[in-house]
């Protein structure tokens, strides 16, 4: 697959824009975008101009969902080349900066971090960081997807496969009705990608991201071509390995709140992750949130407003995740 690798200096590391060309009907698509900042603008058109296309030449952009280091430059590509925007439904008015959608995201984030206990110098921090990480380009207009749609761009056949967990709208698409997918940040070669904090409107988000990678591994594809990074050649064994992570992250919430007593969401992140900056303000807590709420629904927790007391721990046969 050919990719192009963007630079990234404020998140999980290089990004990947996926071309998909068919140069006998002149047809050019993207699979995400990356940062609107100048060197990820500078990367995408040498790499562009390297197979010999530009910017105006892009027909179709897919985005794997809406956050600004896969979808920053999707609105300034569209209007330099006129390309058709695709994404998920539930993503698709964040893409196009609807004021109520924003507005809604910020209202829910405030009234979490309040929730898990975020002290309000950390709070302030994270508000600084957001209002001055200049990462996102003009809105796009797009056109919303849904599970199980089939885009026909850039000489391919791409199948829509929502993956919710760390985006609500995160999609991956199987590529030809074949052995490989695209899947964004729904699995990632070094990294296990953010629930809870990457995107507040997500409820209960761990459970749809266990629900997402047991439907990849299911799948079993032969390789997968994430949002960062390498290409993951078994994504089946990734997707386990993954989901082995978040089993004994949980377990190690229980051990902690048997230890150390109730607590809300920010303390346990403290025990997990140490102090916290930038855009980790809201994903550490955010995390150790997705991890008590599920913690929780299943019954291990009781929760009183954001704090955590331990029910009862799990016996030997039980599989908590």
């Amino acid at each position: 697959m050919d990719r192009i690798s963007l630079g990234n200096d404020e998140f999980e590391g290089r990004n990947n824009a996926y071309v998909l060309a068919d140069d006998a009907a002149s047809e050019l698509a993207l699979v995400d975008t990356g940062i609107a900042v100048d060197p990820v603008r500078t990367d995408l058109r040498d790499g562009l101009a390297d197979r010999g296309y530009e910017i105006a030449d892009i027909d179709d952009i897919v985005l794997t969902h809406f956050h600004a280091d896969h979808a920053g430059l999707a609105g300034e590509i569209q209007a330099e080349s006129g390309a058709t925007v695709y994404v998920h439904e539930a993503d698709a008015p964040l893409v196009a900066d609807a004021e109520d959608a924003v507005a809604a995201v910020e209202d829910r984030r405030r009234e979490l971090l309040a929730e898990w206990g975020v002290p309000e110098d950390a709070r302030r921090e994270l508000r600084t960081f957001f209002e001055s990480a200049e990462i996102e380009g003009p809105p796009a207009e797009p056109t919303p997807i849904e599970d199980g749609e089939v885009l026909e761009v850039g000489g391919h056949r791409l199948e829509t496969i929502h993956a919710p967990g760390h985006a609500a709208g995160l999609c991956c698409f199987e590529i030809d009705g074949g052995d490989e997918a695209f899947v964004g940040d729904a699995l990632l070669p070094v990294y296990t990608p953010n629930v809870g904090g990457a995107d507040v409107r997500v409820e209960r988000p761990l459970a749809k991201y266990v629900d997402t990678l047991e439907r990849l591994a299911d799948r079993d594809y032969d390789r997968a071509w994430p949002g960062h990074r390498d290409p993951i050649d078994d994504p089946t064994a990734r997707a386990e390995t993954i989901l082995e992570h978040h089993r004994e992250r949980a377990a190690t919430i229980v051990e902690l709140l048997a230890d150390h007593g109730p607590a809300d969401a920010w303390t346990i992140s403290a025990h997990l992750f140490g102090d916290l900056e930038g855009i980790h303000i809201v994903h550490g807590p955010g995390e150790a949130y997705a991890h008590l709420d599920h913690l929780r629904h299943e019954g291990f927790v009781t929760a009183d407003g954001g704090t955590y007391r331990l029910e009862r721990e799990p016996n030997t046969t039980e599989r908590i995740v």
